[in-house]
């Protein structure tokens, strides 16, 4: 099943989806390499518990006409991801 929520981009909030995605047992967090809006999510979140953490570069999602918005464009990543068919950039530590 497909659950889409939506989050801030205060630290306090990205804390709060992290407690979520372990309450949740995500096992796989997907984003995109935008701009550098990726960074907080990334660095919060990078050490979940029993989670792999991947960004992921644009270009090589965006493959698909027709998507216009972040909730298509998170669904639709979510999809290849669930399916392997995404990999992972390089982030240095």
């Amino acid at each position: 099943s497909e659950v889409v929520t939506t989050w801030g981009s205060m630290t306090n909030t990205i804390l709060a989806l992290r407690e979520h995605l372990i309450e949740q047992q995500v096992t796989l967090v997907l984003m995109e390499a935008t701009s550098d809006y990726w960074k907080p999510y990334y660095y919060l979140l990078e050490d979940l518990p029993g989670c792999e953490v991947m960004l992921v570069n644009a270009r090589h999602v965006k493959n698909v006409p027709g998507r216009k918005t972040d909730v298509n464009d998170a669904t639709w990543l979510a999809q290849l991801g669930a399916h392997g068919l995404v990999r992972p950039s390089f982030v240095p530590p």
